[in-house]
């Protein structure tokens, strides 16, 4: 946002002692406060638009109290904590017109795009299958709330796969979900599988392991001619031709492919890393966010109510299905 002209970031808001200023002062920030809601901030009056960033279990009722403020809204994911909550806010967002949308962000990373527009042009062939790989090490940097959520770290951490899933396939039909309990007791299961069904034929599935040694995020887009798959984390893409029959020739020339983009692309992705400059798609997202309040409709689309809500429902249809198989 202080790297857009779209913007000018009056202030921040926390309820924690000090926690606000001193964001204030090292940003630059005019204004800040600490509350615990908006209306108690008295200075709320100069902005057109709130982004939320605390936890999930806040995000419905923050919503809720910018709309009736007459704010437009970014919030970021997961939406809301259910489907009602996320259904009633949506509808007061639009009794009002007011702007309301999601940080759906990795779909607008360039190792995303790069996918998306191989597959438009027909690089990568014929569309046969989608599959997303979550491995998340639990001793990784991690938010002190997730694991009081449903499901724990997969509630707050799926939507990113299930809308990258989501924009490569079209619309999921849930078909089975399965669920292993984490050794350690946790809300965060140990693992969890869920299976699709996309238009045209196209399968997807969804894995998560999140008692894996190492953290690591994938989607792979299968087609007749050859395989992409999306580093995530590094926001690196890969292009993989079909190898036939796999001989030796054909098995090196992978081989040499993956490696030589791998290490390429670590140059292209980690300057920018190291720069600060690295927004895996954000910045998308908050220029679609702008021109949406400005009256371009259609920026929101990827970003907007539909899309919040598709992602929740899933969500939801996952860990219900995921339930009754742990009951059989």
């Amino acid at each position: 946002m202080d790297r857009s002209r779209a913007y000018d970031v009056v202030g921040v808001i926390d309820r924690h002692a000090g926690l606000a200023a001193s964001v204030a002062r090292q940003r630059g920030y005019r204004r800040y406060a600490q509350a615990d809601r908006l209306s108690d901030v008295a200075w709320l009056d100069e902005v057109d638009a709130v982004t939320i960033a605390a936890a999930p279990t806040s995000h419905a009722g923050l919503i809720e109290q910018a709309v009736a403020l007459g704010k437009h809204v970014l919030t970021e994911k997961p939406f809301t904590m259910t489907l009602g909550e996320g259904r009633r806010v949506v509808r007061a967002a639009a009794a009002r017109d007011l702007r309301l949308a999601v940080v759906h962000n990795f779909q607008f990373a360039r190792s995303t795009k790069r996918l998306l527009a191989d597959l438009e042009a027909g690089r990568l062939g014929k569309l046969t299958a989608i599959n997303a790989v979550q491995l998340g090490n639990p001793r990784r940097r991690l938010p002190a709330w997730y694991d009081d959520l449903p499901f724990g770290l997969f509630y707050d951490e799926s939507p990113h796969l299930l809308y990258l899933l989501r924009r490569l396939g079209g619309d999921l039909e849930l078909t089975r979900s399965l669920v292993t309990r984490h050794r350690d007791g946790r809300h965060t299961p140990g693992q969890i599988d869920a299976y699709f069904r996309c238009p045209h034929g196209i399968a997807a599935t969804l894995r998560c392991n999140f008692d894996s040694p190492i953290s690591e995020w994938h989607v792979m887009a299968f087609g007749e001619r050859g395989l992409g798959i999306v580093d995530v984390f590094r926001d690196i893409y890969l292009f993989l031709p079909n190898d036939g029959r796999h001989d030796t020739l054909r098995v090196l020339r992978t081989s040499l492919s993956a490696t030589a983009q791998h290490w390429w692309q670590h140059i292209v992705s980690g300057l920018p890393h190291l720069g600060g400059r690295l927004f895996y798609g954000n910045e998308d997202v908050f220029a679609r966010f702008a021109a949406a309040i400005a009256g371009d409709s259609d920026a929101l689309a990827p970003i907007g109510p539909d899309s919040a809500l598709g992602v929740l429902q899933l969500q939801h249809a996952i860990m219900a299905r995921a339930e009754e198989a742990l009951a059989e």
